[in-house]
């Protein structure tokens, strides 16, 4: 059942994604979670509070969010096994659960900064990467709108698609959702600002250990990927993620990011700038550095090539399963 949900829900956001008019209408289910955490961070945060003190807030904080998160998914799941049949509960678990995946929004955001390299230049290749980045884009040149496009789409394949869908199959509805409470917090409040340091603490933890068995599973369909993809370049895919992975800030983010580099022969990551600190990140692969708008097109390809075999494996397994089982 749950190799099952995880197909529906990736092929329903595959095909219908989250349509404008329900966000235009009702927002949608990350938005929710972050106005709980902001509602949250507003009560518990008080700026006079000792580290130690912040720091405890922000667990009591996170957990709150998750467990009124869990609370409601556990609480709609058990609604519609009691509601509906087996089958029909199935569909309306995947059409919710596929909410929480970001697949189909993430490629179009990485296609935007492609098109308005390619049609404005500089100035609309830094507009539209500076939706998807928290780096200052005005000290982007065009290889650093690219290469910062496609970091993004690495990290994001990671964080948005394979490790939604792995708590999904690991743990239902309930599972993605408390996941994806998580990794919104880390977003919103798990930064090393003086603000955050401390109350944002629990969260940049915890995503850190949410997300690290599907940071290396996205590297693994990456560099799959690569293998049936014309020009790129499973080997030093693999070597890349193997070899510089290790070497990145974050536990998590250099597998991606680096599978991606080795992949189409680039340089990814490295030294950059977020409000208007310098970070010196190692590079993730060992490739050029001047990125284009054309390498943009080539990660967006890769891309989509993994996210067909997870969905070609997880469909796979679902089938397996119905049929040792029914």
């Amino acid at each position: 059942m749950a190799f099952a949900l995880a197909f529906l829900a990736l092929l329903v956001e595959a095909i219908a994604g989250y349509p404008q008019a329900l966000l235009t209408r009702i927002g949608h289910p990350v938005t929710w979670m972050g106005t709980l955490i902001t509602r949250a961070e507003m009560v518990w945060n008080e700026g006079h509070l000792s580290f130690a003190r912040a720091r405890l807030r922000g667990i009591l904080a996170l957990a709150t969010v998750v467990l009124v998160t869990v609370s409601a998914a556990l609480l709609i799941d058990h609604a519609l096994d009691l509601a509906l049949p087996v089958w029909a509960a199935l569909i309306v678990e995947a059409l919710l659960a596929s909410t929480l995946l970001a697949a189909r929004s993430l490629d179009d955001h990485v296609t935007d900064v492609a098109e308005a390299l390619e049609a404005r230049g500089l100035a609309g290749g830094r507009q539209a990467v500076s939706r998807i980045v928290g780096r200052d884009p005005e000290t982007l040149d065009e290889p650093g709108v690219s290469r910062a496009a496609i970091e993004s789409l690495a990290e994001n394949f990671s964080d948005g698609v394979v490790a939604p869908l792995f708590w999904l199959i690991v743990g239902g509805l309930p599972g993605c959702a408390a996941y994806k409470a998580i990794n919104t917090a880390d977003s919103m409040i798990g930064h090393k600002s003086e603000r955050y340091l401390a109350f944002g603490w629990a969260a940049a933890r915890l995503d850190d250990l949410v997300n690290l068995p599907a940071s290396r599973l996205s590297a693994i369909w990456l560099v799959a990927a690569a293998r049936v993809m014309p020009g790129a370049d499973w080997r030093t895919a693999a070597l890349s993620a193997l070899t510089d992975a290790p070497r990145h800030r974050s536990p998590n983010a250099g597998w991606p990011e680096a599978a991606m580099a080795g992949a189409l022969g680039l340089a990814l990551a490295g030294p950059r700038s977020y409000g208007g600190k310098r970070v010196d990140d190692a590079w993730m692969g060992s490739g050029r550095r001047d990125a284009t708008a054309a390498d943009i097109h080539r990660a967006l390809r890769l891309y989509r090539i993994a996210y067909i075999l997870q969905g070609a494996v997880v469909g796979l397994l679902a089938l397996a399963v119905l049929v040792i089982f029914w």
